[in-house]
């Protein structure tokens, strides 16, 4: 298997940013810029490991994106009484599974924080899948300003290019649920899966890639009765976001949370080829940040979500062995978590208003030895923290 290089080609093609800033989206974009877009945002998922740390801190340098603005009133994080665990604990944690920031935050306090691998407060890194619970969470703020009407809307009202396939009758909720019945492959080892072709393939002119891509996909099951993964299903949801409000998602959500909700740093949403967020994927937030996305749903998101909407998104909607899933967060007992490639998470513990955030770079996209290691973890910094 022979991954694309993305290397100096990419970071010249889009400008290479001082770290700390975001490259701005370019402002016109040829044929042969959209290609080796396509096939830079392919390799991700086979970048060696000295990619993933080199660039996990700093998607602006190598992918195009659009910034969600902070505002100046932010929420804050103070200090609570240290977690009674070990750092040798933590320590061999954090180097088993590669972590570059961890923070632990009970009550809205911070009782655990610590960085590595030249990762800081001042920086942000790649969410991956993480940022999915975000997008959903722009569905929630779009359903409260109108702009969405119901979950139970057909998708191709708001997507009618869909119509005529396999999304026919599929609803908003079954999106967001991933029980749409389309066919699809999310193997990241594979480079023939849906996940890594999805960007790889031209889409027509004027047309979204990712509906493009989607339009075409077969239908396998009955809608709304068998989960199956799909990020490019996320895509759609912020194809719609974006039509149904008429905004870049990145302004949306700078509007809806990272303003009104008081997150400290501006974040950056990487944009596909035709300048529009790759809503499934790439968000990079600082970890404190992540750590406030967990606060939020604890919160209850009032004047952002309707009253009620954590509540319903992060309850089990569907079950398959080993696990649950809602509205785009993964369910389990007591808890709930965004979770994304390569050891990416917010684990929320709502009873005991626990959220533990962390970032990281793992050896491979998705390991079950190591998520159980984390799982493991986390239990032990719930047991620390309600002694």
């Amino acid at each position: 298997m022979r991954a694309v290089a993305i290397g100096m080609s990419a970071m010249a093609l889009f400008g290479c940013a001082p770290t700390g800033q975001v490259a701005p989206a370019p402002t016109a974009v040829t044929a042969a810029d959209e290609a080796r877009l396509r096939q830079a945002s392919a390799a991700v998922l086979f970048w060696s490991p000295q990619q993933r740390l080199r660039n996990f801190p700093a998607m602006e340098r190598v992918f195009p994106g659009h910034v969600v603005k902070a505002g100046r009133r932010v929420k804050p994080l103070p200090d609570g009484a240290p977690l009674p665990l070990p750092q040798a604990e933590v320590d061999a944690f954090m180097a088993a599974q590669n972590v570059a920031g961890l923070i632990v935050v009970q009550d809205g306090k911070v009782r655990l924080e610590r960085y590595a691998l030249g990762y800081s407060r001042e920086g942000r890194w790649t969410s991956f899948s993480v940022a999915k619970s975000v997008t959903s969470t722009l569905v929630g703020a779009a359903i409260r300003d109108g702009y969405i009407k119901s979950l139970d809307d057909p998708v191709t009202r708001y997507i009618p290019e869909l119509a005529g396939g396999g999304y026919d009758g599929v609803t908003v909720r079954q999106i967001l649920t991933m029980t749409s019945g389309v066919r699809w492959n999310e193997d990241y080892t594979d480079p023939n899966s849906d996940v890594a072709r999805m960007f790889a393939e031209p889409a027509p002119a004027g047309m979204d890639p990712t509906v493009a891509y989607m339009r075409k996909l077969p239908r396998a099951d009955q809608p709304g009765s068998k989960f199956v993964y799909k990020t490019g299903e996320t895509n759609l949801i912020g194809v719609l976001v974006r039509r149904a409000t008429g905004k870049p998602l990145a302004q949306y959500l700078s509007e809806k949370v990272w303003r009104r909700y008081g997150m400290e740093r501006d974040a950056f949403w990487m944009t596909d080829q035709t300048g529009a967020e790759v809503s499934g994927c790439c968000l990079s937030v600082s970890l404190r940040d992540y750590a406030r996305i967990g606060m939020l749903t604890l919160d209850g998101g009032e004047g952002i979500v309707p009253a009620g909407w954590f509540a319903d998104a992060t309850r089990t909607h569907v079950t398959f062995p080993g696990g649950g899933y809602g509205y785009q967060w993964w369910t389990f007992p007591g808890g709930y978590a965004a979770q994304g490639i390569f050891g990416q998470a917010i684990l929320v513990d709502p009873a005991n208003r626990i959220v533990i955030a962390i970032s990281g770079a793992w050896p491979k996209a998705s390991d079950r030895a190591l998520s159980q290691a984390r799982l493991a973890f986390a239990m032990k910094v719930q047991a620390a923290a309600t002694r």
